[in-house]
């Protein structure tokens, strides 16, 4: 920063603040997953003899902008590499770092995921390598063994955001081509949206898939092929990430209204979590309209506000953030399969609700460092297997 202000994007060509940003956002998506094995009524792969109520809390207020943060990220990303590249060399690139990373986290990052999802149910007989030699030559396993399919091979898991990710970068080829060209004043258009327009405009699509969609698609499957209501709300925030990404203007906008949006966004929190009392009795059509607009108005005000406080507080150089930039991906792939791992096999000592969880955190967070550390980083053949450059 500068006497207080934000470095602007002309001044440096690199965005601190959305590196900085990644980073945390990875970094709570972590904690989600190890806060999975303990918050009490949600079903996971492993859970821990140690159910905790009150963490339903901080993880619902999360789930509501949490992944779209993520996606609008990467279409900032994104953004920020275009036109380096032709749209053929930009489509290889996109899949060479995310396809090869997801197929071998498939093979091998998230067997033992399975592995111990299905020996928790009883399904299987213990012993990881003659199961790898089942999941390895695609035998099936028991029809509930994971994810409730009848024919079990392979599964993603965690690592579904690769797949999706994917999927809407390929997606975004032609349209960021005709947003170069003749769909230029379209992205002018949204980048030029101010005050109470820029937080009611791009609410509007996501209202629009709500009533288009979610119908149709109304369960999270994470699948990919009858996740059709995800897709429409993921794809748009990744494409709203794309074109904000470069315009100084919307981001100047962003940082001035910091202190409105956050106010907004802890309102429409309450409102969120107390829209259904506040709303007669009855399922009418008003009130299903009212009840999401509360939600996406939440959604989206959390996001603006995220990074209009990011803007101000870290766009400028930190020495800890080149090493976390270059350990979000690797960190992201191990962690899941680190926590139910560890966490599995701690549950059987029964070590007590507050020894069991730190054990499970700082396996989780030491193991991803050590590995990323030394072995991932410094190994030429795996770094591209966990999305690093040779």
């Amino acid at each position: 920063m500068r006497n207080g202000t934000a470095i602007s994007a002309s001044e440096n060509a690199r965005r601190y603040d959305i590196d900085a940003l990644r980073v945390l956002a990875f970094g709570l998506l972590i904690l989600f997953h190890v806060g999975m094995f303990y918050v009490a009524d949600w079903g996971w792969h492993v859970k821990s003899n140690y159910p905790v109520e009150w963490l339903q809390l901080p993880m619902a207020f999360t789930s509501q902008w949490r992944m779209p943060l993520i996606f609008m990220i990467s279409g900032l990303a994104v953004s920020f590499i275009w036109g380096k590249y032709s749209a053929g060399e930009f489509a290889l690139r996109r899949i060479w770092r995310l396809l090869v990373p997801f197929l071998f986290g498939m093979a091998f990052i998230i067997a033992p995921q399975c592995y111990y999802e299905a020996l928790n149910k009883g399904l299987i007989e213990p012993g990881f390598l003659r199961f790898m030699r089942q999941y390895l030559t695609f035998q099936d396993f028991p029809g509930e063994a994971w994810a409730g399919e009848e024919q079990i091979h392979w599964t993603w898991n965690h690592l579904w955001y690769l797949l999706y990710l994917l999927f809407y970068t390929m997606l975004l080829i032609p349209i960021a081509s005709f947003m170069d060209g003749r769909g230029q004043a379209v992205r002018e258009r949204f980048q030029k949206l101010r005050g109470a327009w820029l937080v009611l405009v791009p609410v509007l699509p996501l209202l629009a898939w709500f009533n288009v969609v979610f119908p149709y698609f109304p369960d999270v499957t994470r699948a990919f092929y009858d996740d059709w209501y995800s897709h429409a709300m993921y794809g748009t925030f990744f494409l709203y990430g794309f074109l904000i990404a470069r315009d100084q203007g919307f981001w100047s906008e962003l940082l001035r209204l910091r202190k409105v949006t956050l106010s907004l966004a802890i309102v429409f929190y309450f409102l969120f979590l107390a829209r259904h009392s506040l709303l007669p009795d009855g399922t009418s059509a008003w009130q299903n309209q009212l009840s999401a607009l509360i939600t996406y108005l939440n959604r989206w005000l959390w996001i603006i506000a995220i990074f209009g406080w990011g803007y101000r507080l870290l766009n400028r150089p930190m020495k800890w953030l080149p090493y976390a930039t270059e350990a979000v991906y690797p960190w992201y792939i191990l962690h899941q399969t680190i926590t139910i791992v560890v966490g599995y096999n701690l549950t059987q000592l029964r070590l007590g609700p507050v020894v069991e969880p730190a054990l499970v955190l700082l396996a989780t967070i030491g193991g991803c460092l050590l590995l990323h550390e030394f072995v991932i980083r410094r190994t030429r053949f795996l770094r591209p297997l966990f999305g690093l450059k040779y």
